[in-house]
């Protein structure tokens, strides 16, 4: 028998009856009954993180290439030129010093050094070209000349350059000054020869040199396609080279540093002060440059996929509160708050919304591994980038779902019922 103060019905506590695990049921229940909607809907939320996640591995992969390119090439090479200084009335920049002509052999012996070659652009005298015609046609169309170098035998290899036809030009042309040259590969096109064995020649200022070699390649050196390249000898003997410009030295990566303070000691270790040596910065401008670039892009693809998405879940869930008056009217009826009414769709929303940056962020990863493989990069990407996709695919869909569900909120129980 109960006892005075007590009642034989628990008390049923003023909270309120319909729990948040009962929402996230009532919202989820009529998700997955139109599958073919649910798909749609979704779409352009997939879409949308899919290309943001994209972007972001995108940018990282491609910046991983380029500074790989970078460590390839730029990292690898330090110049040496001499220091200048302003002199004459017009302030002119002239040399402090030269470099010794057997500065590659200098070099050789130092820690990292793998290769190295002087290197120096061949001035023409006044209205001298460079052609494969022995003779000047007044008549015939101006044609642009190649620009003539001179080099050291070493260039080949420390430009990583590669033969077409013919060989390079070798020690012995050099120190005897013969008048042999190697050609790049446009150069050569452009001036028509494309084989060697037939001993072709051309005229650099009226002076005849044979065609030896045609050369590809040079990553380090890319403007050498387009150049005429003679040994430092014949540009001494005809054309009065006095010093030359640079020596380029291809080194080991990490020994930049090193090998800048180094060479100077051992080209001129009575002034080194006169060298200028140039080693590799730290990190790559260009490789930030690129990576700006891409996110830009793609990061603007996919704000418009995302608006795109999220007008999606707008239209759709809107279409389902038109639907659903009836039940929307019911649950009214039986004491379900305008709260509640809304939280329902908003709950779905946002689900529908999650959902899609699930999808999604799986997409775009795939995306850059697919096109890493197919490549040969290696896929970079961010483990947080895909959180965050999922995460901004549920915030596009509380977004979407704010208006449908505040419409729903303030559909009236009787209005709903008569119109059901």
């Amino acid at each position: 028998m109960a006892t005075a103060g007590t009642s034989l019905v628990p008390a049923i506590a003023h909270a309120d009856r319909f729990t948040f695990q009962d929402l996230v049921a009532e919202a989820t229940a009529d998700i997955g009954s139109r599958p073919a909607r649910l798909v749609m809907t979704m779409l352009g939320t997939v879409l949308g993180i899919a290309s943001l996640v994209a972007t972001l591995g995108f940018a990282q992969t491609a910046a991983m290439q380029v500074a790989s390119l970078f460590a390839g090439t730029a990292s690898t090479q330090v110049v040496v030129k001499p220091a200048t200084a302003s002199a004459g009335k017009d302030k002119a920049s002239v040399a402090t010093a030269q470099l010794p002509w057997d500065s590659p052999a200098r070099v050789a012996l130092l820690a990292g050094v793998e290769n190295s070659a002087l290197i120096s652009t061949v001035k023409l005298p006044e209205k001298e070209t460079i052609t494969a015609v022995p003779v000047n046609d007044p008549s015939a169309a101006a044609v642009a000349s190649p620009t003539l170098y001179a080099t050291s035998p070493e260039f080949l290899d420390t430009a990583e350059g590669g033969l077409i036809t013919g060989r390079f030009f070798d020690e012995g042309h050099d120190e005897r000054g013969d008048r042999v040259a190697v050609l790049g590969q446009r150069a050569a096109e452009s001036m028509g020869i494309n084989r060697v064995d037939s001993q072709p020649s051309i005229f650099i200022g009226g002076v005849s040199y044979a065609v030896i070699g045609i050369v590809d390649g040079m990553e380090r050196r890319s403007e050498m396609l387009d150049a005429v390249i003679i040994s430092n000898g014949a540009a001494r003997a005809d054309f009065g080279l006095k010093a030359a410009q640079e020596l380029s030295i291809r080194i080991a990566v990490g020994a930049g540093p090193q090998v800048a303070e180094q060479s100077a000691m051992a080209l001129l270790p009575d002034a080194p002060d006169s060298l200028e040596a140039q080693a590799p910065s730290a990190s790559s401008d260009l490789s930030q440059n690129v990576q700006a670039d891409v996110n830009i892009v793609f990061l603007i693809l996919g704000v418009i996929a995302l608006l795109a998405g999220g007008l999606g879940i707008a239209n759709v869930t809107l279409l389902s509160v038109m639907e659903r008056v009836g039940e929307i009217g019911l649950r009214r009826a039986l004491g379900a708050t305008r709260r509640q009414i809304g939280a329902q769709f908003m709950v779905e929303s946002i689900v529908i919304g999650f959902i899609g940056g699930l999808i999604g962020s799986a997409l775009g990863v795939l995306a850059v591994i697919a096109v890493a493989l197919v490549q040969g990069w290696t896929p970079v990407t961010d483990p947080w980038v895909a959180v965050a996709g999922a995460v901004l695919g549920a915030v596009v869909g509380w977004g979407s779902g704010w208006y449908p569900a505040r419409r729903a909120a303030r559909i009236e129980p009787v209005a709903a019922l008569r119109g059901a």
